[in-house]
């Protein structure tokens, strides 16, 4: 065992060709763009960019997403990040804030949470008005950070650790975006992609008018769109908006990953633009992968849910095509933004909307009802991840004969709201006596220039994003391609159908919980939004959701005691790695370990791989954000806890003598908790 740190000039990178097979945008990805750069003095917008680390707990917390109590984590593979930009108008001084999380959802608890913090430093810079949170939708993040009990069933209730660093690193990185404010030039362009999704919910997108399907030709929304940061020319950040599933990664997987997203940003910083993740100052690049109406697109293209271990390299291989996508983009001139910045933020009550005649297509008004889940929710995406079994996707008879005439009778006014799905849980009932999921939900609108932004608190289908899109466009005046959906923001009520979608009672539409017409009460409220931005006018802020934060349920016991194994030390190696290695092979070592729920390590790693420099001193070259290295644990006995590391040495690896380091923490019967490091035998990369 050695406490001896490194030498934290971090790192010394093994670069491995990555730019191979990109090209016309290999020159472009890694420095200049084409467009031409305005003088920085006539710059139109102040922009900033921030990343931080928003990894919650790694071991024993449900993974969120599959819906299954047996996904339990045990260790780590890429880390969570959340990525920032703030875009401010220097002419009018408006601004809004974008978040891009690494994570399953963004829960309203972590909404209120992250605008709680940026009051505390901003005042009233920034607000429920101008910052958008949305997440990439991982299904390999830890759960337990809502309020709402619903998905917090799988984790066994809250999980304060998780919660904490979820809202800590979106705070941490919309800090960083606010402090790297600089002149800057927005470049909009967009772009095709296909081969990176299919729809998992064909049956339900074919009962949808031929206007939307002729829209979509393959039952894919291919629309890649690329919003990219240029100081001086040259390309220093980028977001780009594509739809799939973050279900890459198998729902038997038991590391925390950031999925094909995760990926794709990962690979643009990390791989090729060399951005240390843990030094200080701001990166010479920051990507975000962000969602918009992912709802029935899923990355699995033969429309089977994946398998572990080969899920790691469908998620790099999907990631590497959104990123490709997004870097050949910045070889075109693209669009210049120019014009104003602005957002607005309402609350609606989807349990109790009156949804016009104009937003219904039948000519009628309608209303929306209480929250009801359907038995082909349980069932969950057969396509990407099954969730209970003795559920299917479409018709139930039996269940849905059990919960109508056994467990309780639903009422006229609800059955004609949910038709034609069959109640399976009346959720909006159970809200009644204990908050199992909002009904109050954020809808928003930004406006970056000629980019519109539409805040959905959920999973959007293509056909149901494409109604919302042109709802917005045909007000504000925009063109169709500068409307898209951010899915996933700032609150999370599940799915949102089309209604003819919505009567195949998919998963996705047995996960529409408001009934049949929550998409035109959607829309509705998405045309009073983009009136109010075209116009200059404000609205009522709404039916706000309630503070929950004291009535969350912490079902599961932290970590009580660490001991080593018998005769042995923390930190002690238990399996060493072999003497030789070459480039392509895998080194593994195994450790007297702690659980790593005593210390999250976030902004900083469980492991480094280390190699020794000519003049003796240890050089980190990888660490537990990077792709090649593993952290797995598990449970030795009551208290003791092995750890196994492993790094698939890439190919190009420089040959030298390396080492794998790892620190943990463990924790005393008397609840101390106390650093340690483990550090394995050297050994040679030929």
């Amino acid at each position: 065992m050695s406490s001896e740190r490194p030498l934290h000039s971090r790192r010394t990178v093994l670069r491995t060709g990555t730019l191979t097979g990109l090209g016309l945008a290999g020159a472009a990805v890694a420095g200049e763009s084409r467009a031409a750069a305005a003088p920085a003095g006539d710059a139109g917008h102040l922009v900033g960019r921030g990343i931080a680390d928003a990894t919650g707990e790694v071991a024993e917390v449900g993974l969120m997403g599959y819906g299954r109590f047996d996904q339990q984590a045990a260790g780590l593979h890429t880390r969570l990040r959340a990525r920032a930009f703030v875009v401010v108008d220097r002419a009018s001084g408006r601004r809004v804030m974008l978040i891009v999380a690494d994570s399953p959802m963004i829960f309203h608890s972590v909404h209120q949470a992250v605008l709680r913090r940026l009051a505390g430093a901003y005042g009233g810079l920034y607000t429920e008005q101008n910052v958008l949170v949305t997440a990439t939708h991982t299904h390999a993040g830890p759960g337990g950070h809502s309020h709402h009990l619903l998905y917090n069933t799988t984790t066994f209730g809250f999980h304060h650790k998780t919660f904490e660093a979820v809202a800590d690193g979106l705070f941490e990185a919309a800090q960083r975006a606010h402090d790297d404010l600089a002149p800057s030039e927005l470049v909009l362009s967009h772009g095709t992609l296909t081969g990176a999704s299919v729809n998992r919910s064909r049956s339900a997108f074919d009962r949808n008018p031929k206007a939307d399907r002729d829209h979509f030709p393959d039952a894919v929304d291919t629309h890649t769109t690329l919003l990219r940061v240029e100081r001086a020319g040259r390309a220093v950040g980028a977001v780009n908006w594509f739809p799939v599933h973050s279900t890459s990664m198998s729902g038997d997987n038991r590391l925390v990953s950031a999925d094909n997203k995760g990926y794709a940003a990962y690979h643009w910083e990390r791989e090729v633009h060399d951005v240390d993740y843990l030094a200080d100052g701001s990166p010479a690049f920051v990507s975000a992968f962000a969602q918009t109406n992912s709802g029935d697109m899923s990355p699995n293209l033969d429309l089977r849910p994946p398998t572990t271990p080969e899920d790691f390299a469908h998620t790099r291989e999907n990631g590497m095509r959104q990123f490709e996508a997004a870097a050949s983009q910045l070889s075109q001139p693209g669009v210049r933004l120019s014009g104003p910045v602005d957002s607005r933020l309402v609350y609606v009550d989807l349990s109790d909307v009156t949804v016009r005649p104009e937003f219904t297509g039948d000519g009628r008004t309608h209303r929306t009802s209480k929250p009801c889940v359907g038995a082909s929710m349980a069932a969950g995406s057969l396509e990407d991840g099954p969730a209970f079994p003795g559920f299917e996707e479409g018709e139930n008879p039996f269940w849905d004969a059990v919960s109508d005439s056994v467990i309780y009778t639903v009422s006229p006014e609800l059955k004609q709201a949910q038709a034609p799905k069959d109640v399976f849980v009346p959720i909006g009932e159970m809200n009644r006596v204990y908050p199992w999921v909002q009904e109050r939900v954020p809808v928003m609108l930004v406006r970056i220039g000629a980019l519109y932004l539409i805040g959905i608190p959920g999973e959007v289908t293509v056909c149901a994003g494409l109604r919302l899109r042109r709802t917005v466009a045909a007000i504000t005046g925009a063109d169709l391609d500068d409307v898209l959906v951010a899915g996933y923001a700032n609150s999370y009520f599940h799915y949102v159908t089309t209604p003819e979608e919505y009567d195949a009672q998919q998963y996705e539409g047995g996960s529409t919980l408001f009934g049949r017409w929550q998409l035109p009460a959607l829309q509705q409220t998405a045309a009073a939004l983009a009136t109010s931005l075209r116009d200059g006018t404000q609205l009522p802020l709404g039916p706000k959701a309630p503070d929950l934060s004291g009535k969350a349920l912490s079902l599961q016991p932290g970590v009580v005691l660490d001991a080593p194994p018998l005769l042995r030390k923390f930190g002690d190696v238990l399996v060493p790695p072999r003497e030789n290695y070459r480039a392509g092979e895998r080194a593994e070592t195994v450790f007297a370990g702690a659980h790593p729920g005593n210390d999250l390590h976030r902004g900083d790693t469980y492991l480094e791989i280390q190699r020794r420099d000519s003049g003796g001193a240890w050089r980190t070259v990888a660490d537990d954000g990077d792709w090649p290295t593993r952290f797995h644990w598990k449970r030795d006995g009551v208290a003791a806890s092995k750890v196994t590391i492993t790094w698939d040495i890439p190919q190009g690896t420089p040959p030298g003598t390396y080492r794998i380091v790892y620190h943990g923490d463990a924790k005393s019967l008397v609840g101390t908790v106390t650093p340690f490091t483990g550090t394995s035998p050297a050994f040679t990369v030929r």
